[in-house]
């Protein structure tokens, strides 16, 4: 017996695969930030990878819930989430934002 696909629990695994996009990218946008002022900067870049990655995959693998469809509805999500970040936080968005200013 399968697990049903309907388009509610479609749409709870993009919102969900969105927000953990948000926060994988979020935490290493976090990361980076502080990496020049770490101690030990290798040790916090790899924590911050494990966590991040151990955190996604649970959540992915909880709202999949046996379903590949989820599943890739879900990894959609997290990659909209990256391109959106990426274009708020990313070296062209800044360099327009220091055009505006100038």
């Amino acid at each position: 017996m399968g697990i049903e696909v309907t388009a509610g629990g479609l749409a709870i695994a993009g919102a969900g695969g969105l927000l953990i996009g948000a926060v994988y990218f979020g935490g290493l946008w976090i990361t980076i930030g502080r990496l020049p002022s770490a101690r030990v900067p290798a040790l916090l870049a790899l924590g911050s990878f494990l966590l991040r990655g151990l955190l996604a995959a649970a959540s992915f693998v909880w709202l999949a819930q046996g379903s590949w469809v989820r599943l890739l509805v879900c990894l959609a999500g997290f990659l909209v989430a990256r391109l959106a970040l990426a274009r708020r936080w990313g070296p062209s968005a800044k360099a327009e934002r220091n055009r505006e200013l100038a």
